[in-house]
């Protein structure tokens, strides 16, 4: 595993510090609201009280970014990103883009019947029928969940080109027909929806006077604080039916259970979601497939890394990619709306 790149960190650590608390303001924050959130190839995170500090990844193309960062920040979408608290121009710690952001609490991974599926799919609806906003977001480039399958298959490639599960991943692969980043609408897309991407929007809240001490003291989330979508870094202009790609791949897997399924599709559709129609599968098999793939790749390509065999999940993707190159068809699985 790749060790922690402590001068980040550090550095990242005294940015959010300073933008937390006043010039000579000594930090009175507990122990458990200053840490680090994420640490990852594609972005690092930490927090200071109520703000959130991150690191984007290397080599990100600096107007593309603007233009993500632009969006979040967008009235028009107000009540579907969290906004930052930076927009333009972009600070840079070791030739990385950095952004400020409020803090918003998370999905309780401990709590998964409390997942809100309906919400997101909500947001996701709302989102997709979102006109793209002029100024400096109109423009937005492709939404990258496509490319990103790609580049998954490619680490796969390149790192773990003889594990056993390599080519089982690859034949799979080839059922995604070229252009499928490019077939389809062009409106606004997450381009990375999972439910790590929902946070509460606590500053939106309007919680009772005991909440309200509490939410200053850092202490529990007003339970009114209204779910918003984080991290723009793979929006943009695309097919709508790759947000809804990672349930529908979990589904069609058999880890998302048929009844959250049809709740969250359900309640995509019920708000005027854009992404699919009558028969949901029709514009859900291919990205459901490349999101499978992705899945599969990245797992190949960590667990060869880490030197360890592949978890249980990671086996059922793969079987799934086994499924997917034995017999491709034009069918797909159905759950009840």
């Amino acid at each position: 595993m790749d060790l922690p790149d402590r001068p980040l960190l550090d550095a990242l650590a005294a940015y959010a510090h300073a933008a937390a608390h006043r010039p000579g303001t000594p930090c009175r924050c507990a122990g458990g609201l200053v840490g680090v959130l994420a640490d990852r190839d594609d972005g690092t995170v930490v927090r200071h009280g109520r703000l959130v500090a991150k690191a984007h990844a290397p080599g990100i193309e600096p107007e593309a970014h603007r233009a993500r960062i632009a969006l979040a920040a967008h009235p028009d979408v107000r009540e579907v990103f969290l906004p930052p608290l930076t927009v333009s121009p972009p600070e840079e710690l070791d030739g990385r883009p950095v952004s400020l952001w409020p803090y918003g609490s998370p999905v309780d991974p401990a709590d998964p019947d409390a997942a809100p599926w309906e919400e997101a799919a909500r947001l996701l609806a709302r989102l997709h029928r979102t006109p793209p906003p002029d100024g400096e977001a109109i423009r937005l480039p492709g939404m990258r969940a496509p490319a990103k399958a790609a580049l998954a298959v490619d680490r796969m490639r390149r790192t773990a080109p003889d594990h056993p599960a390599a080519a089982t991943v690859l034949a799979a692969w080839r059922s995604v027909p070229d252009g499928a980043a490019t077939d389809g609408p062009r409106l606004l897309c997450h381009g990375d929806f999972h439910l790590g991407q929902l946070v509460r929007d606590e500053e939106s809240a309007e919680p009772a006077e005991s909440a309200r001490s509490a939410k200053s003291e850092g202490g529990p989330t007003p339970p009114s604080a209204p779910w918003r979508l984080i991290d723009p870094d793979d929006a943009g202009l695309g097919d709508p039916a790759w947000d809804l790609a990672r349930p529908a791949a979990w589904f069609a897997a058999g880890i998302l259970p048929p009844e959250i399924w049809s709740r969250f599709l359900g309640a995509y559709q019920e708000a005027g979601g854009p992404a699919v129609g009558a028969d949901p599968w029709a514009q859900l098999d291919v990205p459901a497939r490349a999101l499978t793939v992705q899945t599969a790749a990245l797992a190949v390509a960590k667990s060869t890394a880490e030197g360890r065999p592949l978890d249980e999940v990671e086996d059922v993707m793969i079987d799934t990619c086994a499924r997917i190159a034995g017999h491709r068809t034009d069918s797909a699985p159905t759950a009840s709306t």
